[in-house]
């Protein structure tokens, strides 16, 4: 393959890239970590299960933005009543905004460990960072960078590259886990791990922020609206969509099995089972797999903050701007879209507020987790009939294929709220 074929490639990646990384974000790394420090090899095969279903409901977020030209936030207030809608988009707002916290939290220790110092400073430097990004970049210049920091991921690639990984006992562990399920561990624990793996794999605020950059790519291309009634443009188009959510979200949790793989060899292994936040991953490291790994792990939780919780915040404000008909957009400036960019800054405040005060981040992880859990839900079966609606989709509704992954993910999902209801009480 040639310099001009992989510059092409990553050319043709954008939301599904950004979108699969920002899903490996601080809050995301705890979960991870804790999977690999309690239960070893025992949840890979979470990872590995939720691969296709995640690939099915991106590209299914993706496809409704770009074919219709309008966000999640509009195509659901078509179809459902409206208070429905804004209880949905309430709740999504405020799970994001706790995320936020809990990342700024996670990336405001990370530099403490790396720099010494108190952890507030960084907190709120992440936290303005992040508004004056989206407020003041271009949406080239926002989306150039968002794609530069996607490689903050391969950090931990690298950290499993400089431990040794027993892929025999990965393998064997994984294919079936209940053998090998650490003593003291009770099924409840086994049970809320799991319910937390998909919650953070699978989350709502991915589906809004990649339909939303879609319309975005939709907007910046000449005669886009007129030519989707052509059926070589939008095969062409669909084909892109397919490409780069495919290698978004392989992504996302090729690096998911990494932290997993990562925490298990060095943290499980050396009697370290309880880990509360990504920051404490990193540190758990440093004795046992040197300063290198240590620092490669504190990196990539301030890389993926840094690209994170501009998705967090964009994707609440996308979906308020979108059911208030308000100007929506990054290609749009601060005065032009006053209200969406409000959002975004309100978000990011108080999240970066919430995380200077030292917010539990297991609180924080559980409220949006359970939150997303049940908000992901009835969105993707909305999502779903939005797919399949001749009414708002025309000729290009999703395929038998499509709709089996589709509804594949909203089964589990299901039976994921269903296990952390049973496992509350």
């Amino acid at each position: 393959m040639n310099a001009k074929t992989i510059q092409g490639i990553v050319r043709r990646l954008g939301p599904g890239l950004i979108t699969g990384a920002a899903d490996d974000d601080p809050s995301g790394i705890a979960t991870y970590s804790q999977a690999g420090s309690q239960f070893r090899f025992g949840l890979v095969w979470t990872l590995l299960l939720t691969t296709p279903l995640m690939i099915g409901i991106q590209m299914l977020s993706a496809r409704i933005g770009w074919v219709t030209g309008e966000g999640l936030g509009a195509n659901i207030a078509k179809i459902c009543p409206r208070w429905l809608t804004l209880s949905l988009v309430t709740l999504l707002v405020v799970a994001n905004t706790i995320n936020i916290a809990a990342d700024l939290g996670a990336m405001g220790e990370a530099v403490r460990l790396l720099v010494g110092g108190h952890v507030a400073p960084y907190i709120v430097g992440f936290g303005l960072l992040s508004i004056a990004g989206q407020v003041y970049f271009s949406y080239e210049g926002t989306v150039r960078v968002l794609k530069w920091l996607t490689l903050a991921l391969f950090s931990y690639v690298a950290v499993i590259l400089s431990v040794a990984i027993p892929w025999q006992q990965v393998i064997t562990e994984s294919s079936a886990p209940w053998r090998y399920m650490p003593d003291g561990i009770s099924l409840h624990d086994y049970a809320s791990i799991v319910v937390a793996v998909l919650g953070t794999t699978i989350s709502p605020y991915l589906f809004f922020w990649q339909a939303s950059q879609e319309v975005e790519e939709g907007v910046r291309r000449p005669g886009a609206a007129e030519l989707r009634g052509n059926p070589e443009y939008m095969a062409e188009h669909l084909a892109r969509i397919k490409q780069d959510t495919y290698v978004g979200m392989v992504f996302s949790n090729a690096v998911a099995v990494c932290i997993v793989l990562a925490t298990a060899v060095t943290l499980n292994e050396h009697g370290i089972t309880t880990i509360l936040t990504a920051a404490q991953a990193a540190e758990a490291l440093k004795p046992i797999a040197g300063e290198f790994a240590f620092v490669l792990f504190a990196l990539g939780i301030v890389g993926t903050g840094l690209l994170a919780v501009p998705v967090l915040a964009g994707s609440a404000a996308f979906a308020v701007s979108e059911i208030f008909g308000w100007r929506a957009g990054l290609s749009h400036g601060f005065h032009e879209a006053r209200g969406f960019y409000g959002i975004i800054i309100a978000a990011t405040a108080i999240g970066t507020v919430m995380g200077s005060f030292e917010l539990d981040p297991i609180k924080a992880l559980v409220w949006s987790a359970i939150i997303n859990g049940i908000i992901a839900v009835p969105i993707m079966v909305v999502m779903m009939h939005v797919g399949q609606s001749v009414r708002l989709m025309g000729a290009l509704t999703i395929s038998r294929r499509h709709r089996i992954f589709g509804w594949g993910a909203t089964g589990v999902m299901a039976l994921a709220v269903a296990f952390m209801l049973m496992t509350a009480f």
